[in-house]
């Protein structure tokens, strides 16, 4: 009997892709899901560097507590797929050069700015799953709220003709 290789990145996003068939969900979810990762990005930047701050010399304002955390992520993606950990590294640097221009430039707090766009971005999600009619697939396993941003660049590395 055969035996089928199917590579873990692949089983996670198909078994995401099970609970976003429905296209006004899917679309939902191409708007909100990058939302909720910069606005998640923006808190954790928002945090004092305090340990960390010894860096700032050298990493300016990436001497972060966010810089930090998406060194971890990017490694979970790492193992997952070296490509699509390339996209994500560069949507990760994308959402914390963002991060640094609002604190640059706006009057209105980083964490003020995250918490509202987390907040609205989560009700239109929930809604796109009543849309769909089924579960936000984080309910069944915490590690497809880093699914869901992979799914989306999986998506691109397919228009482009990338492997992932």
């Amino acid at each position: 009997m055969a035996q089928t290789n199917i590579r873990k990145i692949d089983q996670l996003l198909a078994e995401y892709g099970t609970s976003h068939q429905n296209p006004t969900n899917k679309a939902i979810h191409w708007l909100c899901v990058p939302i909720i990762f910069l606005s998640i990005v923006g808190l954790i930047y928002s945090i004092p560097a305090g340990p960390i701050a010894f860096l700032h010399p050298y990493l300016g304002p990436f001497a972060n507590w966010a810089s930090f955390v998406l060194a971890i992520i990017l490694f979970y993606y790492y193992a997952l797929s070296p490509p699509l950990a390339l996209g994500m590294f560069l949507f990760a640097s994308f959402c914390l050069f963002i991060c640094n221009l609002i604190t640059l430039i706006s009057p209105i707090p980083l964490a003020v700015i995250c918490i509202l766009l987390f907040i609205i971005a989560w009700i239109f999600q929930f809604y796109g799953h009543k849309i769909e009619g089924k579960k936000p697939s984080f309910m069944k396993d915490l590690q497809f709220l880093l699914i869901g941003p992979a799914w989306l660049m999986h998506f691109l590395y397919k228009k482009f003709g990338f492997s992932y």
